[in-house]
Protein backbone atom coordinates (compact mmCIF):
# COMPACT_ATOMS: atom_id res chain seq x y z
CA UNK A 1 0.00 0.00 0.00
CA UNK A 2 1.18 3.55 -1.27
CA UNK A 3 1.59 5.97 1.44
CA UNK A 4 -0.71 8.25 -0.08
CA UNK A 5 -3.51 5.71 -0.08
CA UNK A 6 -2.99 5.21 3.54
CA UNK A 7 -2.84 8.67 4.54
CA UNK A 8 -6.48 8.50 2.80
CA UNK A 9 -7.40 5.35 4.70
CA UNK A 10 -6.14 7.06 8.13
CA UNK A 11 -7.85 10.57 7.19
CA UNK A 12 -11.88 8.44 6.47
CA UNK A 13 -12.37 8.14 10.22
CA UNK A 14 -12.31 11.97 11.10
CA UNK A 15 -13.95 12.88 7.77
CA UNK A 16 -16.63 10.26 7.82
CA UNK A 17 -18.74 12.59 10.61
CA UNK A 18 -19.14 15.46 7.62
CA UNK A 19 -19.92 12.92 5.31
CA UNK A 20 -22.65 11.36 7.13
CA UNK A 21 -24.19 14.69 7.79
CA UNK A 22 -24.42 15.67 4.00
CA UNK A 23 -25.83 12.62 3.36
CA UNK A 24 -28.72 13.31 5.96
CA UNK A 25 -28.77 16.98 5.66
CA UNK A 26 -27.90 17.78 1.89
CA UNK A 27 -28.11 14.41 -0.40
CA UNK A 28 -31.53 12.93 1.12
CA UNK A 29 -33.05 16.70 1.02
CA UNK A 30 -32.30 16.64 -2.95
CA UNK A 31 -33.37 13.22 -3.50
CA UNK A 32 -36.84 13.72 -1.25
CA UNK A 33 -37.60 17.47 -3.34
CA UNK A 34 -36.81 15.73 -6.71
CA UNK A 35 -39.04 13.20 -5.67
CA UNK A 36 -41.58 14.94 -4.23
CA UNK A 37 -41.63 17.60 -7.39
CA UNK A 38 -43.55 15.06 -9.54
CA UNK A 39 -46.44 14.01 -7.18
CA UNK A 40 -49.21 15.87 -5.50
CA UNK A 41 -48.80 15.50 -2.07
CA UNK A 42 -50.53 17.99 -0.14
CA UNK A 43 -48.42 17.80 3.40
CA UNK A 44 -50.99 16.79 5.26
CA UNK A 45 -50.59 13.06 4.77
CA UNK A 46 -48.21 10.48 5.51
CA UNK A 47 -45.74 10.56 2.60
CA UNK A 48 -43.17 7.41 2.21
CA UNK A 49 -41.38 5.65 -0.89
CA UNK A 50 -44.64 3.39 -1.02
CA UNK A 51 -46.91 6.34 -0.97
CA UNK A 52 -45.18 7.98 -4.06
CA UNK A 53 -46.50 6.16 -6.66
CA UNK A 54 -50.15 6.99 -5.24
CA UNK A 55 -49.59 11.02 -5.59
CA UNK A 56 -47.37 10.36 -8.94
CA UNK A 57 -48.06 13.24 -11.81
CA UNK A 58 -44.80 13.00 -13.32
CA UNK A 59 -43.80 16.48 -14.97
CA UNK A 60 -47.62 18.09 -14.54
CA UNK A 61 -46.13 20.15 -12.00
CA UNK A 62 -43.37 21.58 -14.10
CA UNK A 63 -45.71 21.93 -16.99
CA UNK A 64 -48.24 23.98 -14.71
CA UNK A 65 -45.67 26.26 -13.85
CA UNK A 66 -44.33 26.93 -16.97
CA UNK A 67 -47.59 27.89 -18.60
CA UNK A 68 -48.94 29.65 -15.71
CA UNK A 69 -48.37 33.50 -16.55
CA UNK A 70 -47.92 33.63 -12.41
CA UNK A 71 -44.53 32.22 -12.50
CA UNK A 72 -43.40 34.52 -15.65
CA UNK A 73 -44.79 37.74 -13.49
CA UNK A 74 -43.11 36.69 -9.97
CA UNK A 75 -40.17 36.17 -12.23
CA UNK A 76 -40.28 39.57 -13.99
CA UNK A 77 -40.66 41.39 -10.16
CA UNK A 78 -37.25 39.30 -9.46
CA UNK A 79 -35.75 40.69 -11.87
CA UNK A 80 -37.21 44.59 -11.30
CA UNK A 81 -36.08 43.81 -7.83
CA UNK A 82 -32.68 43.10 -9.35
CA UNK A 83 -32.02 46.24 -11.52
CA UNK A 84 -32.99 48.75 -8.80
CA UNK A 85 -31.29 46.84 -6.22
CA UNK A 86 -27.48 45.82 -7.09
CA UNK A 87 -26.64 48.86 -8.70
CA UNK A 88 -27.53 51.17 -6.02
CA UNK A 89 -26.50 48.37 -3.53
CA UNK A 90 -22.90 48.59 -5.37
CA UNK A 91 -22.76 52.16 -5.32
CA UNK A 92 -23.42 52.71 -1.40
CA UNK A 93 -21.26 49.74 -0.55
CA UNK A 94 -18.68 51.16 -2.44
CA UNK A 95 -18.84 54.88 -1.07
CA UNK A 96 -18.59 53.16 1.89
CA UNK A 97 -15.81 50.92 1.28
CA UNK A 98 -13.79 54.01 0.30
CA UNK A 99 -14.85 55.88 3.76
CA UNK A 100 -13.97 53.14 5.64
CA UNK A 101 -10.63 52.71 4.10
CA UNK A 102 -9.44 56.05 5.37
CA UNK A 103 -7.38 56.26 8.51
CA UNK A 104 -9.47 59.20 9.82
CA UNK A 105 -11.01 60.09 13.09
CA UNK A 106 -13.58 57.68 14.21
CA UNK A 107 -13.03 55.41 11.69
CA UNK A 108 -13.00 52.63 13.56
CA UNK A 109 -16.31 53.14 15.08
CA UNK A 110 -17.98 54.16 11.92
CA UNK A 111 -17.03 49.97 10.39
CA UNK A 112 -19.48 49.09 13.69
CA UNK A 113 -21.87 51.46 12.66
CA UNK A 114 -22.38 50.63 9.24
CA UNK A 115 -21.98 46.84 9.70
CA UNK A 116 -25.01 46.79 12.93
CA UNK A 117 -27.96 46.38 10.05
CA UNK A 118 -26.54 43.28 9.15
CA UNK A 119 -26.28 41.59 12.32
CA UNK A 120 -29.84 42.54 12.66
CA UNK A 121 -32.46 40.01 12.00
CA UNK A 122 -34.89 40.87 8.43
CA UNK A 123 -37.73 40.58 11.00
CA UNK A 124 -36.58 43.41 13.27
CA UNK A 125 -35.60 45.26 9.99
CA UNK A 126 -38.52 44.54 7.76
CA UNK A 127 -40.85 45.62 11.00
CA UNK A 128 -38.66 48.63 11.28
CA UNK A 129 -39.23 49.93 7.72
CA UNK A 130 -42.54 49.33 7.48
CA UNK A 131 -42.56 51.93 9.78
CA UNK A 132 -40.33 53.90 8.52
CA UNK A 133 -42.06 53.70 4.87
CA UNK A 134 -45.69 54.78 6.58
CA UNK A 135 -47.85 56.68 4.31
CA UNK A 136 -49.23 57.84 7.49
CA UNK A 137 -46.38 58.42 9.94
CA UNK A 138 -43.55 57.39 8.35
CA UNK A 139 -40.19 59.08 8.76
CA UNK A 140 -39.36 59.20 4.98
CA UNK A 141 -42.54 60.62 4.18
CA UNK A 142 -42.13 63.39 6.57
CA UNK A 143 -39.31 64.85 5.47
CA UNK A 144 -40.97 64.71 2.26
CA UNK A 145 -43.56 66.71 3.76
CA UNK A 146 -41.24 69.06 4.89
CA UNK A 147 -40.39 70.16 1.71
CA UNK A 148 -43.91 70.74 0.85
CA UNK A 149 -44.20 67.60 -0.97
CA UNK A 150 -46.81 64.95 -0.35
CA UNK A 151 -44.36 61.24 -0.25
CA UNK A 152 -46.08 58.12 -1.91
CA UNK A 153 -47.95 55.51 -0.67
CA UNK A 154 -44.64 53.13 -0.18
CA UNK A 155 -46.39 49.44 0.23
CA UNK A 156 -49.69 49.90 -0.90
CA UNK A 157 -49.12 51.89 -4.14
CA UNK A 158 -48.13 48.68 -6.70
CA UNK A 159 -45.48 50.97 -8.64
CA UNK A 160 -44.01 51.70 -4.98
CA UNK A 161 -44.02 48.75 -2.74
CA UNK A 162 -40.69 47.18 -4.51
CA UNK A 163 -39.32 50.33 -4.40
CA UNK A 164 -39.75 50.35 -0.71
CA UNK A 165 -38.21 46.77 -0.38
CA UNK A 166 -35.29 47.65 -2.20
CA UNK A 167 -34.62 50.50 -0.04
CA UNK A 168 -34.92 47.97 2.99
CA UNK A 169 -32.84 45.81 1.52
CA UNK A 170 -29.73 48.21 0.85
CA UNK A 171 -30.22 49.50 3.80
CA UNK A 172 -30.00 45.83 5.31
CA UNK A 173 -26.88 44.76 3.12
CA UNK A 174 -24.42 47.21 2.19
CA UNK A 175 -22.28 47.25 5.18
CA UNK A 176 -21.61 43.20 4.04
CA UNK A 177 -20.81 43.99 0.95
CA UNK A 178 -19.04 47.06 1.85
CA UNK A 179 -17.09 45.16 4.21
CA UNK A 180 -15.88 42.53 1.47
CA UNK A 181 -15.02 45.62 -0.39
CA UNK A 182 -13.10 47.24 1.91
CA UNK A 183 -11.36 43.84 2.38
CA UNK A 184 -10.69 43.95 -1.86
CA UNK A 185 -9.00 47.53 -1.50
CA UNK A 186 -6.84 46.38 1.62
CA UNK A 187 -5.54 43.94 -0.37
CA UNK A 188 -4.39 46.48 -3.04
CA UNK A 189 -0.55 46.62 -3.28
CA UNK A 190 0.02 50.71 -2.43
CA UNK A 191 2.56 49.99 -5.07
CA UNK A 192 0.05 50.66 -7.78
CA UNK A 193 -1.29 53.94 -6.88
CA UNK A 194 2.35 54.98 -6.35
CA UNK A 195 3.11 54.42 -10.20
CA UNK A 196 0.14 55.91 -11.00
CA UNK A 197 1.15 59.33 -8.76
CA UNK A 198 4.27 59.16 -10.33
CA UNK A 199 2.80 59.01 -13.52
CA UNK A 200 0.39 62.35 -13.21
CA UNK A 201 -2.76 60.58 -12.35
CA UNK A 202 -5.25 62.11 -11.00
CA UNK A 203 -8.37 60.47 -8.41
CA UNK A 204 -11.25 59.39 -11.07
CA UNK A 205 -8.27 58.55 -13.33
CA UNK A 206 -7.19 56.35 -10.72
CA UNK A 207 -9.83 55.32 -9.16
CA UNK A 208 -11.07 53.58 -12.63
CA UNK A 209 -7.88 52.51 -14.20
CA UNK A 210 -6.04 51.14 -10.62
CA UNK A 211 -8.59 50.82 -7.93
CA UNK A 212 -11.64 49.21 -10.47
CA UNK A 213 -9.69 46.71 -12.52
CA UNK A 214 -8.04 45.19 -9.41
CA UNK A 215 -10.91 45.31 -7.09
CA UNK A 216 -12.94 43.17 -9.95
CA UNK A 217 -12.49 39.96 -8.85
CA UNK A 218 -14.35 41.05 -5.41
CA UNK A 219 -16.80 42.68 -7.44
CA UNK A 220 -17.63 39.74 -8.83
CA UNK A 221 -18.11 37.77 -5.83
CA UNK A 222 -20.40 40.53 -4.13
CA UNK A 223 -22.04 40.55 -7.73
CA UNK A 224 -22.79 36.57 -7.32
CA UNK A 225 -23.78 36.80 -4.06
CA UNK A 226 -25.79 39.45 -4.59
CA UNK A 227 -28.10 37.88 -7.72
CA UNK A 228 -28.41 34.88 -5.19
CA UNK A 229 -29.57 36.40 -2.74
CA UNK A 230 -32.05 38.98 -5.09
CA UNK A 231 -33.83 35.51 -6.09
CA UNK A 232 -34.00 34.21 -2.69
CA UNK A 233 -35.83 37.92 -1.53
CA UNK A 234 -38.59 36.28 1.05
CA UNK A 235 -38.36 38.08 4.60
CA UNK A 236 -38.55 41.48 3.90
CA UNK A 237 -41.81 40.82 0.88
CA UNK A 238 -43.42 38.27 3.26
CA UNK A 239 -43.45 41.32 6.24
CA UNK A 240 -43.54 44.26 4.72
CA UNK A 241 -46.10 43.66 2.23
CA UNK A 242 -47.08 39.71 2.00
CA UNK A 243 -46.76 39.65 -1.70
CA UNK A 244 -49.00 42.73 -2.63
CA UNK A 245 -50.51 45.23 -3.44
CA UNK A 246 -52.36 43.13 -6.07
CA UNK A 247 -49.37 40.68 -6.29
CA UNK A 248 -46.90 43.38 -7.38
CA UNK A 249 -44.32 42.34 -4.83
CA UNK A 250 -44.95 38.62 -5.37
CA UNK A 251 -41.84 36.70 -5.90
CA UNK A 252 -40.24 33.23 -6.11
CA UNK A 253 -39.77 31.87 -2.76
CA UNK A 254 -42.72 33.47 -1.63
CA UNK A 255 -44.71 32.15 -3.74
CA UNK A 256 -43.19 28.71 -3.16
CA UNK A 257 -43.63 29.32 0.48
CA UNK A 258 -47.38 30.37 -0.22
CA UNK A 259 -47.88 27.30 -2.19
CA UNK A 260 -46.38 24.82 0.45
CA UNK A 261 -47.75 26.28 3.65
CA UNK A 262 -50.79 28.24 2.84
CA UNK A 263 -52.28 26.29 -0.43
CA UNK A 264 -50.93 23.06 0.49
CA UNK A 265 -49.36 22.17 -2.74
CA UNK A 266 -46.26 20.84 -1.46
CA UNK A 267 -45.12 18.88 -5.13
CA UNK A 268 -46.33 21.99 -6.95
CA UNK A 269 -43.55 24.14 -4.40
CA UNK A 270 -41.04 22.11 -4.62
CA UNK A 271 -41.21 22.09 -8.40
CA UNK A 272 -41.00 25.88 -8.35
CA UNK A 273 -38.36 25.49 -5.91
CA UNK A 274 -36.39 23.47 -8.09
CA UNK A 275 -36.99 25.81 -11.61
CA UNK A 276 -35.94 28.42 -9.01
CA UNK A 277 -32.98 26.40 -8.78
CA UNK A 278 -32.04 25.55 -12.24
CA UNK A 279 -32.81 29.82 -12.97
CA UNK A 280 -29.77 30.35 -10.28
CA UNK A 281 -27.48 27.84 -11.79
CA UNK A 282 -28.00 29.18 -14.95
CA UNK A 283 -27.58 32.99 -14.00
CA UNK A 284 -23.95 32.11 -12.12
CA UNK A 285 -22.75 29.81 -15.13
CA UNK A 286 -23.26 33.29 -17.50
CA UNK A 287 -21.80 35.65 -14.84
CA UNK A 288 -18.83 32.98 -14.66
CA UNK A 289 -17.83 32.90 -18.74
CA UNK A 290 -18.44 36.70 -18.20
CA UNK A 291 -16.07 37.60 -15.86
CA UNK A 292 -13.33 36.43 -18.37
CA UNK A 293 -14.38 39.93 -20.17
CA UNK A 294 -14.76 42.13 -17.32
CA UNK A 295 -12.61 40.53 -14.14
CA UNK A 296 -8.52 40.97 -13.58
CA UNK A 297 -6.29 38.64 -11.69
CA UNK A 298 -3.05 39.69 -10.49
CA UNK A 299 -0.94 37.45 -12.06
Amino acid sequence: MTKEKKKILQAIPFMLPSFIGMIIFSFLPIIMATALSMTDWSGLEKFTIHTIPDHFVGFQNYIQLLTREEFWSTLLHVLYYIVLYIPLGFLLSMVIALVLNTEKRFTGVMRVLFYIPVLTSWVAASLIWKWVLSSQYGVINSVIGVFGMKGPDWLTNKYWAMPGIVLASVWKDMGYYGLYIFGGLRGIDPTYYEAAKVDGAGKMWTLFSVTMPLLSPTLFYCLIMSLINAFQLFPQVQIMTEGGPNGATQVMVERIYTYAFSYFKMGYAAAYSWLLFVIILLLTLIQLKLQKVWVHYES
